[in-house]
């Protein structure tokens, strides 16, 4: 197969793996893929996951990328947070939670950290429309509590001032009620008093500055 003819059959493909070389064409040989490489045709992303060089990268594209090299995986904490604003900068970096275990990929498109979740804490993601793909992403109240859960030194005002999160977004992008939902899901009665600590120093933080 040369390349033209290999880029023709995974044209639909934003990250692709030998395995997914290997159902359309059961002869292919991996050293193409180590000639291409070199030729600056195709990068490697992490060992056995490549992409085409002249892909534009964007967050959703390195969010999908996430998705793709660790599985189970979805994108939450710092970057799902940054993607609905909810915090102030952007993150460096993918961030994701999984219930493999806790890893962390240095590449050269980026770096892509996963924390580990118990398999019952594997919920309260959506599948985002992207590019005519879908991209597994926390939805905001669960971002919040993964982000919560994973840092339990974060207990008190001063702890969740830290965090700078901006109340006004917050109260109009997160469902209190969704978030409360799914905490009690958690079922541990000290995470469920940190979020409920977390949601009134949210609440005066709003009720402050509508009477400065």
């Amino acid at each position: 197969m040369n390349y033209l003819t290999f880029r023709n059959f995974m044209k639909d493909f934003t990250v692709f793996s030998l395995r997914d070389i290997l159902r359309i064409e059961p002869g292919f040989h991996r050293r193409r893929l180590n000639e291409w490489q070199a030729k600056g045709y195709i990068r490697k992303v992490i060992k056995g996951f490549y992409i085409f060089s002249d892909l534009t990268l964007d967050e959703l594209i390195l969010f999908e990328i996430a998705n793709r090299i660790y599985k189970p995986s979805y994108v939450s904490l710092e970057s799902a947070l940054a993607y609905y604003q909810l915090i102030p900068e952007s993150v460096f970096g993918v961030t994701s939670v999984s219930t493999r275990r806790t890893y962390r990929f240095a590449t050269g498109l980026a770096e892509f950290r996963f924390r580990t979740i118990k398999p019952g804490l594997f919920f309260g993601y959506e599948l985002m429309p992207a590019r005519g793909k879908r991209v597994k992403i926390a939805r905001p109240d669960k971002a919040v509590l993964d982000f919560l859960y994973l840092n339990p030194g974060l207990r008190s005002g001063p702890d969740f001032e830290s965090l700078r999160i901006d109340t006004d977004r917050f109260f109009r992008t997160v469902s209190v009620r969704a978030l409360q939902a799914a905490a009690a899901r958690f079922g541990r009665k000290p995470f469920i008093a940190r979020v409920h600590l977390f949601l009134e120093h949210l609440r005066t933080l709003m009720s402050e500055a509508s009477h400065a």
